[in-house]
């Protein structure tokens, strides 16, 4: 036996402890799919936050917390009498294999077809789970920026599409439109509905410029972070309080930091 295998079946045995009613602990004991779900999302988005670090401690530790979330939901399959690990793992090899034809069959290995046979095999998958419809089964525990994405890339396959980047910038520009006139109306439903329009107007947008949406605000959000903290640190050498400060002085520091990023880079 490997040394990965005996690493995962002691693993496996592990949670089987975890989960002992008598022994085991008392949190784990009481966890199921609904309360593990959460923390298994969360350990995803951890071990993105890693992996953008490029930090191979830190993208290993995450990977291991990401494992044992898979680990967990195979152990409340099994005490349910669903499935196991096992399964778990024969479903997704069988997945792969059935999904990768122009490795383990005769199909064509032309780079540039590769991504819709994907698609199609996926499409296929979905009809004979009985999954009708070409929005059917796109997660509603997405992040909202990633499932507006992912809507747009299947109603897209079907034709459901702009024709190209212009059109949807036009579209952006009437739902800002629509917005401003719901401000301006005071209605504070309709501007809530109608900054959503715009949302998704720009999700789409991003689609068509080939820029992930969900990537692109979270190097955003690191980046105002990053130009926060470098304005804090010229407040503090300063002997400023932040909270007396105006919108001048806070314009002029962000200023400040944002050409010194522009030197720095």
């Amino acid at each position: 036996m490997s040394e990965a295998a005996q690493r995962l079946e002691a693993l496996l045995a592990l949670m089987v402890r975890l989960r002992d009613p008598q022994q085991g602990c008392p949190w784990d004991q009481v966890q199921s799919f609904a309360t593990i779900a959460p923390h298994t999302i969360e350990e995803a988005y951890e071990l993105a936050d890693a992996i953008g670090s490029a930090e191979p401690g830190r993208i290993r530790d995450e990977l291991g917390d990401l494992l044992f979330q898979v680990v967990f939901l195979a152990q409340l399959g099994l005490e349910r009498g669903w499935f196991d690990f096992a399964a778990v793992a024969a479903t997704v090899h069988d997945k792969l294999v059935r999904r990768h034809p122009h490795v383990f069959g005769s199909a064509s290995r032309e780079a540039s077809g590769l991504a819709k046979a994907w698609d199609s095999h996926k499409a296929a998958e979905r009809v004979a789970a009985g999954i009708e419809g070409a929005l059917a089964g796109v997660p509603q525990a997405l992040p909202a920026l990633s499932r507006a994405a992912k809507l747009g890339r299947r109603a897209a396959r079907v034709g459901f599409d702009w024709s190209d980047a212009r059109s949807v910038r036009a579209k952006i520009a009437e739902e800002l439109q629509e917005t401003e006139n719901a401000v301006l109306q005071q209605d504070q439903s309709a501007v809530e509905e109608e900054f959503g329009d715009l949302l998704f107007a720009l999700v789409n947008w991003a689609r068509h410029l080939q820029v992930d949406p969900e990537a692109a605000l979270r190097n955003a959000n690191h980046k105002f972070e990053r130009r926060f903290a470098a304005m804090e640190a010229l407040i503090a050498q300063r002997g400023c309080v932040a909270s007396e400060l105006g919108i001048e002085q806070w314009e002029r520091l962000w200023g400040e930091v944002k050409a010194q990023a522009r030197e720095e880079s």
